[in-house]
């Protein structure tokens, strides 16, 4: 088994799970490549993880946030937010939330 990726979304503005947000994972060897889409559910997690096989390398998640908050008529400041990571190989499991508010957000390795 190879490294798997995951991730959620929490609108710590609102202080709730944020569901619907489209995220997109990409490979970033020489050039972009989408590698999976996923949309967050009521629990602001994705239903599957991202990916359950990747081999070492660099990666992106791309987070669509404009119409979670156009949605909930909130102004905004971002309209994608991208978080590049790295894989070193293994059977590491990567989950990557996002801590999400109209002006900014945070993320981190979880676990």
């Amino acid at each position: 088994m190879a490294a798997t990726v995951s991730t959620h979304v929490l609108d710590i503005a609102r202080g709730t799970a944020a569901a619907g947000i489209s995220v997109g994972l990409f490979a970033l060897v020489g050039e972009r490549k989408l590698l999976n889409v996923a949309v967050t559910n009521r629990d602001g997690r994705t239903d599957a993880p991202l990916a359950t096989d990747l081999p070492p390398g660099t990666y992106e998640l791309v987070f669509a946030v404009t119409d979670y908050f156009e949605l909930a008529a909130i102004e905004t400041f971002f309209d994608e937010i991208p978080i590049r990571f790295r894989i070193d190989g293994g059977t590491a499991r990567y989950h990557i939330p996002l801590l999400l508010s109209p002006w900014g957000y945070s993320t981190y390795r979880g676990s």
